[in-house]
């Protein structure tokens, strides 16, 4: 059965999952990639960006785990780049370059109605403007079985949230503080929306922590 996840994301321990003023300069916003270091050392990233080496460990079995039996991808806008408003021409396709990390069909929500986009590597980015049911519904046909993970960015995901959608969320708290940006769960209650702790794991560089949905 599908199910929609999060994993790989990273909040910081005031709760935010992205800096202000996202730029093609800052991509998380002001301070965001101060997030992402214990990412970044793992061997999982490393072999994904063509490196070698990189950390093993739990760091590396978290990020591992966020790439197992995925068959689709949802995000939001934002994340797929800063161009707001009508899309002025089609020469943006994403921060990724030619062969984007995700190498399936990517659903992104948008207001604004866009051809598809078919990159190397077998990602192609599917444009969305009827919300976030019916991307889901789009995203969990051609997942074929396998599960629906979501990219981000923290509106959308908190978007899912709220509805109650997701079955799973997989994230890494890092130990910094942003102060400021976008807060993934201000005025969400996720306990009344049947969401537990299931799994805590601590090393040096994050607190990993998995949510899951009740029933």
């Amino acid at each position: 059965m599908t199910k929609l996840r999060v994993r790989i994301f990273t909040i910081s321990i005031d709760g935010y999952g992205a800096g202000p003023e996202q730029s093609p300069d800052n991509p998380l916003g002001v301070g965001g990639r101060t997030l992402h270091p214990w990412l970044v050392a793992t061997r999982t990233f490393q072999q994904m960006h063509g490196g070698e080496g990189g950390t093993t460990g739990a760091d590396n079995d978290f990020a591992a785990r966020g790439f197992v039996n995925v068959g689709a991808w949802i995000m939001g806008r934002n994340m797929f780049g800063p161009v707001r408003g009508p899309w002025p021409d089609e020469t943006w396709k994403g921060w990724w370059g030619e062969n984007p990390p995700y190498h399936n069909p990517v659903f992104v929500l948008t207001h604004h109605a866009r051809p598809s986009i078919t990159m190397e590597g077998g990602t192609v980015f599917h444009f969305v403007t009827e919300g976030i049911n019916a991307a889901l519904a789009r995203a969990t046909e051609a997942a074929k079985g396998q599960d629906v993970q979501i990219a981000g960015g923290v509106e959308t995901i908190r978007q899912y949230l709220r509805a109650a959608l997701i079955d799973e969320m997989q994230l890494a708290i890092s130990p910094v503080l942003l102060g400021s940006g976008e807060h993934l769960f201000s005025g969400i209650d996720t306990l009344k929306l049947g969401y537990q702790c299931t799994e805590h794991v601590g090393t040096a560089n994050a607190t990993h922590i998995v949510l899951t949905k009740r029933g």
